[in-house]
């Protein structure tokens, strides 16, 4: 299943801060950020249905997250 959330995160820095953290939770799961997208998309492709969790991910580290349908 693929999830496309809406983001705040601006920089590869801040996606490197990230992704031991979104690493943990997607074990075996495939994701991506497109800072180029006005939407500073997060694509993440996996079986599990992972939305609350990623959301919340985000939000404890302040960024704003939201599920895009």
């Amino acid at each position: 299943m693929i999830y496309v959330f809406k983001t705040n995160i601006k920089t590869k820095s801040q996606v490197k801060k990230l992704k031991p953290h979104i690493d943990k939770i997607l074990p075996g799961g495939e994701w991506n950020f497109d800072l180029e997208d006005c939407d500073k998309i997060l694509r993440i492709d996996c079986k599990e249905n992972i939305v609350l969790n990623i959301i919340d991910l985000l939000k404890a580290h302040k960024f704003d997250c939201e599920e895009l349908e």
